[in-house]
């Protein structure tokens, strides 16, 4: 008899493992390949008349600048060129020996040429018509664009904002700019060797040798930046510019070589065109972002009568670092909860204990704060023991401005390497913080791609705020007044470009929030824009995020705007309508009330879901970070009213509010109607490789004549390295992830011979299990909306007790990213809950005697096997 439980997780148990089987691509190959191979005389003839005139153009344009006295730039030559999809980027630095600057989203790729003369190239096309081994790839590079103005290129590695002023820069206007130099080299750090059984001194010599090459690797790359680093020198030094900022765009201690660095520079508008215009390797010109935290008007000063007694948490309690704008420490509510022993103010020209909270009208890290101690509701009286220790982590100023000194990624990688590195070796952080304007589409941003290569490098959860729409902004930045007013109706507005999630939220690794209203309101001329609760916040930044994934993945009640009547409405947040706002402590460091419903955002929503971060912590401390992640947004649901909605209108619901609000309780506990399986410590999986998971489903629930309905959840979440130069989600990680399940009446054997590469052929067996969105944007009930583009996967359905299979089988699969190294692998975590609608009958001893029987099985037959392995 299965021992007594207490509603614990269930493990899901790992059936099978081997080479994922992949469906065949489709064979016919790219018609532009196709007719170049038909063609090979006209195809390289027409290459290299480009060639030659783009040779000759940019030498001229070199012998120009000498004769102008500017500085020689002898990097090289920039290349725009459209290449076959199929055409492996590694294979135009080996054959052509071109450095990839940017890959682009749109077959395009900028490649750097130290040969300005493009004679190495020009061989290649004379192999390539000849029919010469070697030369074949040449088939495969479609165009080389003629760009004499590098109109194209520009509108490559600008933003649209720059881009478009670019005719209008001013000479001798000063502009300061991050620019992101592509730096990637042709070395490599070998794979840090695992010890196994390896004696002390083979140990020894190995990891020495691994450590001698990845310090040869850095020496390289070293110097390939400083020569780069030198050659931007020597041209802003001409125009009296200079760097503001240097930050490599990976860590010194990082396991594998950056592919980048960004600098962020102070130059005249002629200086920053010769710049751009003229070296090769850059691939993004960027406005530095300016911080947008949404303040209002203070409120009428209150004394707080309550009898209450605010405990600390327990000593071994989860710590959660606030990064934001400092805290009112000494705030009654959050007192207790502060671990005052580890606050830092990371300011420049700041001390470093000077970590208040100075933002007026009630503060921003001091309510930020006081959601994640105390989520939706402030007690006002009785003992209220804390469950999480805060730490503080202060970056913004006293206008809740990050200054410009400090580079955005720079700052957060040593906040959080301070803080998980630390004695509490915290591994979740809030992160409420965003640009003013939506992020951009092109490449990840460099502060978007740190904390995806935190989040791959540590175990760590950073938790971010989607950002926020202002209530009035003029052009080309229009508030929400702005929006309604040029005719765009909420919630329609929401998708509109400008309202896209804002930098960083876009990042693949963090756990993006955006916001909900409470419900409808209506008084003194005023209403809310919601009609009901759980639409979108008025304010709630909005996605897909970039490469069209699923941004935010969550959403928390973060309040609502409320507008006047007519085609020109005023857009505020009026005093008199508290119910459409959060409950949050306030800093009195420049008066007010103790706590109020005073001010909204996504900035507070955020630590909602943070809250329910630590409590995954503190139920289960072992399990990796990914779990928790998976688990929040396996928590997460629609409104009942989503249901029915036309599948063209839930997908606009699901760019609004992602998979829902999540939920305490489902994300950390299980019931007799509803159970969660998951993957236990850190699983890993590299390219082209498949793990099979199988749950068992027991006769009972799936009896014929039974009709109940089960929903069946299923969140991947994983972890891969990132490379900031790619512009697509597969060239963006090392390795990335996706999974399949069986179909209904789909065996456990049918579906390992077409999850798993054999010599068997395939079963094919059942129909659609009708998941909701699905892996193609055709598939799922959703349409035009992939679940496997980011790094957190979910899907859904509804099914009938009778048409469940015996087993619910998901095969995870890895594919190979940017990285060659067979070695790369992504880390994982898996979540399967299923979960009876109507609670008609209890499911969770049924399941979990079935997966306990199953375990039992399945470790014999590994025994069993190791024991014959012993006595062949």
């Amino acid at each position: 008899m299965p021992t007594a439980h207490q509603f614990e997780y269930l493990p899901l148990i790992l059936r099978d493992r081997g080479p994922a089987r992949f469906p065949p691509a489709p064979q016919a190959p790219d018609p532009a390949t196709a007719n170049a191979r038909a063609n090979r005389a006209g195809h390289s003839g027409g290459l290299r008349t480009t060639a030659t005139t783009v040779a000759t153009n940019w030498q001229a344009r070199q012998a120009q600048r000498l004769a102008d006295g500017l500085p020689t730039i002898e990097a090289g030559i920039p290349l725009l060129l459209k290449i076959d999809p199929s055409l492996d980027l590694d294979e135009l630095r080996h054959f052509f020996q071109f450095e990839i600057v940017s890959e682009q989203e749109d077959g395009f790729v900028i490649v750097a040429s130290e040969d300005i003369s493009l004679a190495s190239f020009q061989q290649k096309l004379n192999d390539f018509v000849a029919n010469i081994t070697g030369s074949a790839n040449v088939a495969k590079i479609h165009e080389l664009r003629d760009d004499p103005t590098q109109e194209e290129r520009l509108r490559r590695i600008l933003t649209d904002t720059l881009f478009n002023e670019w005719p209008t820069l001013a000479d001798d206007q000063t502009y300061v700019c991050d620019v992101s130099v592509s730096c990637a080299g042709t070395w490599q750090i070998p794979k840090k060797p695992k010890r196994g059984r390896l004696t002390d001194e083979k140990w020894a010599r190995k990891e020495a040798e691994w450590s001698q090459a990845r310090t040869e690797a850095y020496d390289h790359w070293d110097t390939l930046k400083d020569e780069r680093l030198a050659a931007i020198r020597e041209i802003i030094g001409h125009y009296d510019g200079e760097i503001l900022l240097n930050v490599d765009d990976a860590p010194v201690d990082a396991p594998t070589l950056p592919d980048s660095f960004t600098l962020r520079l102070k130059l005249p508008g002629k200086g920053l065109k010769d710049l751009a215009l003229n070296y090769p390797y850059i691939f993004e010109v960027a406005e530095p972002d300016d911080i947008e935290l949404p303040q209002q008007i203070a409120r009428e000063l209150r004394e707080i009568k309550a009898r209450l007694e605010v405990q600390p948490p327990d000593r071994n309690a989860p710590a959660v670092c606030v990064i934001d704008s400092g805290i009112q420490e000494e705030h009654f509510w959050l007192e207790p909860g502060i671990d005052k022993e580890t606050s830092h103010c990371f300011l420049p020209n700041t001390s470093a204990t000077d970590v208040a909270d100075y933002v007026r009208h009630g503060g921003h890290g001091t309510r930020v704060a006081g959601a994640v101690l105390h989520g939706e509701t402030i007690p006002t009286e009785g003992r209220v023991p804390l469950e999480t220790w805060v730490q503080n982590a202060r970056i913004l100023d006293a206008n809740c401005n990050l200054p410009q000194e400090l580079f955005p990624p720079a700052v957060l990688r040593e906040v959080i390497k301070r803080y998980h590195e630390g004695k509490r070796k915290t591994r979740i952080f809030n992160h409420s913080i965003n640009a003013d304007a939506p992020c951009r589409t092109r490449h990840m941003s460099a502060w978007a791609a740190e904390i995806d290569r935190l989040s791959g490098e540590y175990d760590i959860l950073v938790i971010q705020s989607a950002g926020n729409l202002k209530s009035s902004h003029a052009a080309p930045r229009p508030g929400i007044a702005e929006l309604i007013g040029g005719g765009r109706a909420y919630p329609d507005y929401l998708a509109e470009p400008i309202c896209r999630v804002a930098n960083p939220a876009q990042s693949f690794q963090a756990l993006t929030v955006g916001s909900v209203a409470y419900g409808a309101f209506e008084s003194a001329g005023w209403r809310s824009f919601a009609s009901r609760s759980c639409e979108p916040s008025a304010f709630s930044r909005s996605g897909l995020g970039i490469w069209d994934s699923i941004k935010p993945e969550v959403v928390e009640f973060g309040g609502d705007f409320l507008r006047t009547p007519g085609d020109a409405p005023s857009v505020s947040a009026p005093g008199h309508a508290k119910e459409c706002y959060p409950p949050l402590v306030r800093s009195t460091l420049h008066g007010g009330p103790a706590f109020d419903r005073d001010d909204v955002g996504t900035s507070y929503a955020a630590p909602k879901v943070t809250r329910i971060a630590a409590r995954l912590q503190a139920v289960l401390p072992e399990e990796p970070c990914l779990l928790y992640r998976a688990l929040i947004v396996q928590s997460a649901r629609w409104p009942d009213w989503a249901d029915a909605l036309t599948p063209e209108q839930q997908a606009a619901l699901l760019k609004r509010i992602g998979f829902g609000v999540p939920d305490m309780g489902r994300a950390t506990e299980n019931t007799d109607h509803r159970t969660t399986f998951i993957t236990h410590g850190e699983r890993e999986i590299g390219a082209g490789d498949c793990h099979v998971y199988q749950v068992p489903i027991p006769e009972e629930l799936r009896r014929a004549g039974e009709e109940y309905d089960i929903r069946v959840e299923v969140t991947l979440s994983y972890a891969a390295e990132p490379r900031r130069t790619r512009r697509t989600p597969r060239g963006y990680l090392s390795v990335w992830l996706d999974w399949l399940s069986n179909r209904k009446g789909e065996s456990l054997d049918a579906f390992l011979t077409r999850a798993l590469k054999s010599d068997e052929d395939t079963i094919q067996e059942g129909t659609s299990f009708g998941w909701v969105i699905e892996s193609r944007g055709q598939w799922g009930r959703i349409p035009d909306i992939r679940r496997n583009v980011g790094t957190v996967q979910k899907d859904w359905a509804v099914v009938k007790s009778y048409d469940l299979p015996e087993d619910l089988c998901i095969a995870v699969r890895g594919h190979r990213g940017w990285s060659r190294d067979p070695e790369a692998a992504a880390r994982y975590a898996l979540a399967v809950t299923f979960e009876i609608v109507g609670q008609e009958i209890p499911i969770y001893e049924p399941l979990r005697t079935a997966v306990l029987e199953l375990q039992a099985e399945v470790e014999a037959e590994v025994e069993a096997e190791a024991t014959i392995e012993v006595e062949e």
